[in-house]
């Protein structure tokens, strides 16, 4: 009985995260509608790249962070409970994995490849896991803080704010970093003024064909 139950808990997680896998698809589309027609194979490159990055960084530090364990154990207990905690692994993977996407989303066309994926590879090795431990495994003692002053702990639902807000957060940092400091300085009678480069220009919100990806040149 008990096989059978620890079975049906890993499917039900597994089935879990096969859904949020395919919603990182949806990412990818959606960005590649968004960007100029040159710059659509770029995008989906990044997606699937920032996925692999990603990976790598939540294996080695972002799941140590926010839960305390590794996987550098034998595989006695890797195997143990029908492999539930692998594919807990996967599935919490999924989340964190969308961190990048979401500031992928927010910054097309305007930042290179390179330093991206090492800003992803920071966001989910370090980052997004301190907001995970806090919220999903009481780590560092702040939900008992809370819990202390106001009676009760800070529940997320969904991952509303633990992996969208928090997204959306960096997002917003990243798009303001280049809009403020990453625009194009121009010196004019001994004053500095900057240029934002960071946003289309006005005729994109009016509908131009060359920012809709019309212009395949």
């Amino acid at each position: 009985m008990d096989a059978l139950k620890s079975g049906s808990d890993t499917l039900f997680v597994l089935l879990g995260a096969i859904m949020v896998l395919a919603m990182h698809s949806g990412f990818a589309f959606l960005e590649l509608g968004t960007v100029r027609y040159k710059n659509q194979v770029n995008a989906l490159v990044k997606i699937l790249v920032d996925f692999a990055v990603s990976t790598i960084a939540y294996f080695f530090l972002g799941y140590l962070v926010a839960y305390g364990t590794h996987f550098f154990t034998g595989a006695e207990a890797l195997s143990a409970r029908s492999g539930f905690e692998l594919v807990k692994f996967f599935f919490l993977l999924t989340f964190a994995a969308a961190i990048p996407a979401i500031v992928s989303g927010g910054i097309a066309e305007r930042a290179r490849f390179g330093p991206q994926l090492c800003a992803s590879f920071v966001m989910v090795g370090l980052i997004y896991p301190f907001f995970e431990g806090i919220a999903w495994n009481n780590r560092f003692g702040l939900q008992d803080l809370l819990k202390s002053f106001f009676g009760e702990s800070f529940h997320d639902f969904a991952g509303s704010v633990v992996v969208h807000a928090v997204g959306g957060w960096i997002g917003l940092i990243a798009v303001i970093f280049l809009v403020r400091v990453a625009g194009v300085i121009r010196r004019t009678a001994g004053s500095v003024r900057i240029r934002p480069r960071a946003f289309p220009s006005w005729r994109w919100a009016a509908g131009s064909w060359r920012w809709a990806g019309s212009d395949s040149t």
